[in-house]
């Protein structure tokens, strides 16, 4: 997934209860390890570090918080 990079948002695509964590939980990209895989940190509203974990792009979605375009 060419649109990730350092400090994306993303949100987990699938369940890992190894790690504690379910779809649709939100992380941040904090490391880029290769071309399709990230180190990922997932935090609580307090800033907490509750998991960290390398992922590959096929389990992450980026998360947008503006438009990518303009409305017409």
């Amino acid at each position: 997934m060419a649109d990730l990079e350092l400090l994306s948002v993303v949100a987990l695509m699938r369940d890992m209860p190894e790690a504690g964590l379910v779809r649709g939980q939100v992380g941040t990209v904090v490391e880029v390890l290769g071309p399709e895989a990230f180190e990922v940190e997932f935090s609580d509203d307090s800033g907490r570090t509750y998991a960290s974990l390398a992922l590959q792009s096929h389990d992450l979605l980026r998360l947008h918080h503006e438009p990518l375009h303009e409305a017409a």
